[in-house]
């Protein structure tokens, strides 16, 4: 089978359908990116040119729209040469985000496309608003709306959707919901996976290491922002090492912004609260190691007593799934993106957004209470492997595919996998 995939930054998403496609031998895969250094062996990538930034003089509500059709011009102009040196896909598989689909359609009008539907905006009642300590003002709302319009560009063309999460479909509006399908993400279990030996040995995570006798507590996201939790978070560190003095705290993740906005006055939102909470947070116990290589990653949250978790009403991070699957015991924040993975008091403890003692508390009873961290770690990593196990998510996704081409979908003989459940939710 022919296929084309289409994301900015190469291979995003699409990296374990695409390696899973590579591993059969019998695909051909072309992938249409920006210019970066990624590289998958057996994907022919094919770069085109970062596109001018939004014009200045557009209106702000208007300028992601902008910013897409120009991607959408530079997606489209490079598929029409490939179309010219006799390239035709049997299916176009890409993230309509960032606007690179828009023209695909002009240029392969017959080719079925799947689209990765992630977020559908809203000025109220999910993510905006959530945090009352960063409002929006009102001026945001027509800005907010109007990031939408690739949405429903996307949702007017020839094709389907595909969500990686109940909740994140269901911030699309009912009328949208049966045009996307979803597709429910996994993770390696046999790569995440719990591991006693490590918790026998000493680690060293940014320079400090955790002794076989110290209380580990992890937390982790892409970048330390309030998205995340990350003030929440900072506030509850001095009630966990006042409350014993063998915690130690590992804080992965880099200084730039994913989602949301930079502090007001400048600088990073590490510096905002490591300037708030001062002599609070006990540098020799608590480490900012940014981001770390994966192995690190895995063998940290093998080794986590108590693994935090906190996010606004948004997109569920991959590090929950990873958290999940390698048998952690987590607090999270309550919120609705978490409750479709964790349930209180079964895989995981839930708390307050907005209460910094009480995430303290639940981290301290994680600690102190190993019967009830024993049952959430084991209950977490069998609700992976029911959940979350990657050959489902290939097999599903593979399903998909079959659907819209008719075709069949050679694929290799899969590896051994940790043990799963086959229940699965369907679409």
């Amino acid at each position: 089978m022919r296929f084309l995939f289409v994301h900015q930054n190469f291979p995003g998403q699409f990296l374990h359908i695409v390696r899973h496609l590579v591993a059969a031998r019998q695909h051909e895969i072309v992938f249409i990116s920006e210019a970066n250094s990624n590289n998958i062996p057996g994907v022919r990538k094919i770069p085109y040119a970062k596109p001018a930034p939004a014009a200045a003089e557009a209106h702000i509500a208007a300028r992601e729209l902008d910013g897409a059709v120009r991607r959408a011009d530079a997606a489209g102009r490079t598929a029409a040469n490939l179309k010219l040196l006799g390239y035709q896909p049997d299916i176009i598989i890409g993230h309509h985000g960032w606007g690179e689909m828009l023209n695909l359609n002009d240029v392969w009008p017959k080719v079925p496309m799947l689209g990765y539907m992630e977020f559908y905006y809203q000025p109220y009642g999910v993510d905006v608003g959530f945090d009352p300590e960063f409002p929006n003002s009102s001026d945001d709302f027509p800005r907010i709306r109007a990031k939408n319009a690739i949405n429903h560009i996307a949702l007017n063309l020839d094709g389907e959707g595909q969500c990686p999460t109940e909740w994140q479909r269901s911030t699309y509006p009912e009328w949208a919901r049966n045009r996307i399908n979803l597709v429910w993400e996994g993770v390696n279990l046999d790569i995440c996976k719990p591991d006693p030996k490590v918790r026998r040995a000493p680690l060293t995570v940014g320079g400090m290491t955790i002794e076989p006798h110290d209380k580990l507590v992890t937390y982790v996201s892409r970048d330390l922002e309030p998205y995340r939790g990350f003030p929440l978070m900072m506030r509850a560190i001095p009630h966990m090492l006042r409350a014993r003095r063998d915690i130690k705290i590992v804080m992965v993740g880099g200084d730039g912004v994913s989602y949301g906005n930079v502090p007001a006055g400048g600088g990073t939102w590490r510096e905002l609260m490591m300037r708030e909470m001062g002599a609070g947070i006990d540098l020799s116990r608590v480490v900012f190691p940014g981001r770390i290589p994966y192995d690190s990653y895995v063998a940290m949250l093998q080794r986590s007593d108590a693994h935090v978790y906190l996010t606004y009403p948004f997109v569920a991070s991959w590090s929950l799934r990873e958290a999940l699957a390698t048998g952690c015991a987590i607090v999270a924040s309550d919120c609705q993106t978490v409750r479709e993975f964790i349930t209180h008091d079964d895989n995981g403890l839930l708390t307050s957004f907005f209460d910094p003692p009480a995430l303290a508390d639940a981290v301290i009873e994680l600690i102190e209470k190993p019967d009830l961290s024993d049952r959430l770690r084991h209950n977490a990593r069998r609700y992976a492997e029911a959940r979350l196990a990657m050959a489902d998510y290939l097999r599903d996704y593979g399903a998909l595919i079959e659907r819209m081409t008719g075709m069949t979908l050679a694929v290799a003989e899969p590896a051994p996998q940790a043990k799963r459940s086959r229940s699965r939710r369907k679409s």
